[in-house]
């Protein structure tokens, strides 16, 4: 067998229907769409609309409520801190702001602030100051010798 002699299994392809194209097509003039009414006309979307019976998403019972306020943290955790401390990205002699977690490229964006937790291994003596933190995360910095700074004023602002 040869490169020019490579062949779909018969039926494997077929073409599309082309919609609109002439009455020979088989799905000329109204294009599939049935004569007049609403879904024959363009610019129609009726999802969720259930013929005038009440819809699903109406039936069910609506629970919990999102707060238009609430506060969004870029998360960290503490065993990521530490790989780019070891790789060199995260300066360990200066403290670890915010600001400096964005220049190393751990975190994108702060957000309202930068929230540490306790998942994964650390040893690295880092005086870290950052926007929140989880108890597990402050008892560990402390255990590996360093300090945990949470600043409750800067995401006020």
């Amino acid at each position: 067998m040869k490169l020019h002699e490579l062949r779909d299994n018969p039926g494997a392809a077929k073409k599309r229907m082309r919609i609109g194209r002439g009455p020979g097509s088989g799905k000329g003039k109204t294009g599939g769409r049935g004569i007049k009414g609403q879904k024959s006309r363009s610019g129609v979307a009726i999802n969720g609309y259930e013929g005038g019976q009440m819809p699903l998403y109406q039936r069910l019972p609506k629970r919990g409520f999102n707060k238009p306020n609430q506060k969004k943290f870029a998360v960290v955790n503490l065993g990521l801190i530490q790989k780019f401390v070891e790789a060199g990205k995260i300066d360990a002699s200066a403290a670890v702001t915010e600001d400096a977690l964005v220049a190393s490229g751990l975190v994108r964006r702060k957000l309202d602030g930068i929230r540490v937790l306790a998942k994964g291994d650390f040893s690295a003596k880092l005086n870290i100051e950052v926007t929140g933190a989880s108890k597990a995360a402050v008892e560990a910095v402390e255990k590996a010798g360093g300090s945990l700074k949470v600043t409750i004023a800067a995401a006020a602002e």
